[in-house]
């Protein structure tokens, strides 16, 4: 690993750097591979020779604009990474997963969404773990519509643990199907994204395409399927290895989950810990992990989860009781 330093006197760092170093933030997920600290007057890069280059020419572009407009807002590094698209970056562009319902090209956003598709290439069954908004599950469907498209598997079977997280799913009106729908529209949402209307309908009415609570899943072999387990940071170790142990002859399967946002009562161990520590290491099953950089919805999500992961670090979790007087 190499390291370059940049030094910055006489500049104002609120001015250069932003508020929080948020300018900092944003090349840095633009720049995934490489590590950049700010100390002081002092920067320091740390990474490979060809991306420290990179980095060191952002940095002498945002300082010429800082020398003639004496600030740089977000919007101006986010205008240079934009401009001058890092070479990840370019790759992700020729990485079409599919084209959606609507013509658009569907690709991954992210060189740790890139690689998640990758070991899904290599691998028939993968647990992508990371934090809200990093697009594990949107990845996931688009690769089991692409399977299914291609005619490698003949169903798509997607599932959710409907844990009801501070909520009674009893006293929700309806069917049991239309209690659950709730848990599950995020699934609905990125199939919307990626199938046709008339055409998905047909799916699901037909059970091409089937989406159901984990429960449904126990006792069943699933053959000649793209197999997906969202929010599986929620399964018990039961539940888990209940549905890992359900894939059937030519069928591959996604585990997501958010180890950050477990709603299993206190003394339940969640299956998906468990899982990528018993498994980690064999063969056929790809483990990977993605972070904060991997954020693709509003850039204040990003520093939400750091600051979420910040407390817990420093074990600030529990909130101060309110003791105004009433």
């Amino acid at each position: 690993m190499i390291e370059k330093v940049i030094n910055l006197e006489g500049v104002s760092l609120v001015d250069f750097l932003g508020v929080e170093n948020e300018n900092i933030k944003e090349i840095s997920t633009a720049f995934p591979k490489s590590k950049i600290i700010s100390r002081g007057n002092e920067i320091r890069i740390q990474g490979t020779g060809p991306e420290i280059i990179k980095i060191n020419n952002a940095f002498n572009e945002l300082l010429a604009h800082y020398k003639k407009y004496g600030k740089v807002t977000t919007d101006n590094v986010l205008d240079y990474i934009e401009t001058n698209v890092s070479k990840e970056q370019a790759d992700l562009k020729d990485e079409i997963i599919l084209y959606g319902a609507k013509g658009v090209a569907i690709r991954p956003k992210t060189a740790n969404q890139k690689t998640l598709v990758e070991t899904a290439s290599k691998n028939d069954m993968v647990f992508a773990i990371g934090p809200a908004g990093t697009g594990k599950t949107y990845v996931a469907v688009a690769l089991a519509v692409k399977a299914l498209k291609n005619k490698q598997v003949r169903r798509i079977i997607i599932s959710r643990p409907a844990v009801e997280a501070g909520e009674n799913l009893g006293f929700l009106p309806g069917d049991l199907k239309e209690k659950v729908d709730p848990y599950l529209r995020p699934i609905y949402d990125a199939l919307d994204d990626m199938i046709p209307s008339e055409k998905l309908n047909f799916y699901l009415e037909n059970r091409i395409i089937e989406i159901a609570p984990l429960a449904y899943m126990r006792g069943r072999t699933l053959n000649n399927a793209f197999i997906l387990l969202d929010e599986a940071q929620n399964t018990t170790p039961m539940q888990m290895k209940m549905f890992l142990t359900r894939m059937g002859a030519e069928s591959q399967m996604i585990v997501t989950g958010d180890t950050s946002q477990i709603d299993l009562p206190r003394k339940v161990k969640s299956g998906l810990l468990e899982a990528t520590t018993i498994l980690r290491g064999i063969e056929g099953i790809g483990i990977i992990q993605l972070s904060g950089k991997d954020v693709i919805r509003h850039r204040l999500v990003k520093n939400i989860i750091a600051a979420y992961k910040d407390a817990a670090d420093e074990g600030v979790t529990e909130v101060p009781e309110n003791n105004n007087s009433q």
